[in-house]
Formats: structure tokens, C-alpha cells, sequence
């Protein structure tokens, strides 16, 4: 039912007019924004308990990473971060864009969303092979890996839903509720960079320290 009929709902104290109320809301007023967040929280608590038993298992050994395994390579990870940081203000216009209901403005912004995202996801194979260990090696590889692993799949959901929403935003019908949508998943993109920022300093700079 549009918020621009007039409706009223019954109540015990009499009705009450909403015909005003917005039919389209961003942020801690939309449901999906407290979905987002959920997912959000789920995702970073499973980036967390990989970290802390990262830390555990390094408080075993004198020397990180341990005796005849080398240190990860940098540049991989380096232009991923470096990436991850240049796409952070288009995903600020994106949104933007999304809240003044900018159809062209966001087309755009979902497209280059999902290139941003197919290169991370691409970034991140190398990312593997830069810690120059396999998952089974040793304790260090395969919390190394968890690491590194389970942020993959942040990605990875990121680029199928970017190239999801940059295909309906294309093809149509396309509704005010998805502009929502498209200011959600700016709110998980800094999300994902900004816990890939923190994950690149424990993983490929803190055993340099």
C-alpha cells in the first residue's frame, strides 16, 4: 500500500494517519539496514575468533612465523589494501546517490562496485599464495589462512551481490526500495574494507614487527 494513500490504521485509542510516512527509508529506520547489520555481525564475529586463535597460536612459538617458513609476501596483499582504500569513496558517491534517488548516479556506482569486487576477489587467489605456506604446513599456515580464507567469502558475497543489483538496476523494474539496497551495501562494502585493513596488518605486517 503506497504511503501517499490515505490510510488509517485502527488502534484502541482511535486511528492514526500515516497517508504522510515515507514509503522508501535508509539507514536504522529500514529493516533490511538491521539485516545488514546482523549479517555484519555474524561475519565479524567469525573474523574474530579466526584472529584471537591466530594470536593464540603465535604465543606458542618464540619465533612468528616459525623457523623455515617465510615471511608472506607483501605486494599482493599491499595492492589489495591500497585498492580497498581507493574504492571507498566511490561506494561514499554511491550511496549518496542512492539517498537523493540518482537512478543514473547509482547504475554507475553498482557497476564499478562489482569491477571493484571482481579485482579483490582476484587479488585475494594471489593474497593466498603470498603467505607462502600451505593451510597444512603448520599451526601458523592454517590460522594464517583461516584468516585470509574467511574474508575471502566477504568478497565473494560482495561481488555477487553488486553484480545482482547492477543487473536489476539495468533491466528493470526497478523500485524506490532498491535504492535502500544499494545504500545497504555501501554500508557492508566499508565494512568489508575496513576489516580487511585491520586482518592485512596482523597477517602480513605484525610478523615483520
Amino acid at each position: 500500500m503506497s504511503a501517499r494513500e490515505s490510510v488509517r490504521v485502527a488502534g484502541e485509542a482511535g486511528s492514526i494517519d500515516v497517508s504522510a510516512l515515507p514509503s522508501t527509508t535508509f539507514g536504522h529506520r529500514a529493516l533490511t539496514w538491521w539485516g545488514t547489520v546482523g549479517f555484519m555481525a555474524a561475519e565479524g564475529t567469525t573474523l574474530i575468533v579466526c584472529a584471537v586463535a591466530y594470536l593464540y597460536v603465535q604465543r606458542n612459538f618464540q619465533v612468528w612465523p616459525p623457523r623455515e617458513t617465510p615471511l608472506p609476501s607483501l605486494t599482493a596483499a599491499t595492492v589489495q589494501i591500497l585498492l580497498m582504500a581507493a574504492s571507498v569513496p566511490v561506494m561514499v558517491w554511491t550511496s549518496r546517490a542512492a539517498r537523493r534517488f540518482d537512478l543514473a548516479g547509482v547504475r554507475r556506482g553498482m557497476v564499478l562496485s562489482t569491477v571493484f569486487a571482481l579485482a579483490f576477489c582476484v587479488l585475494r587467489w594471489f593474497e593466498l599464495h603470498a603467505l607462502n605456506t600451505r593451510w597444512d604446513s603448520n599451526a601458523y599456515g592454517s590460522t594464517a589462512w583461516a584468516i585470509v580464507f574467511a574474508h575471502a567469502t566477504l568478497l565473494i558475497a560482495q561481488f555477487f551481490e553488486s553484480g545482482a543489483m547492477a543487473a536489476l538496476l539495468f533491466l528493470g523494474p526497478v523500485e524506490p526500495k532498491h535504492f535502500a539496497d544499494v545504500d545497504d551495501s555501501c554500508l557492508y562494502w566499508y565494512f568489508m574494507t575496513g576489516a580487511w585493513l585491520v586482518l592485512y596488518l596482523l597477517v602480513f605486517i605484525s610478523p615483520r614487527l
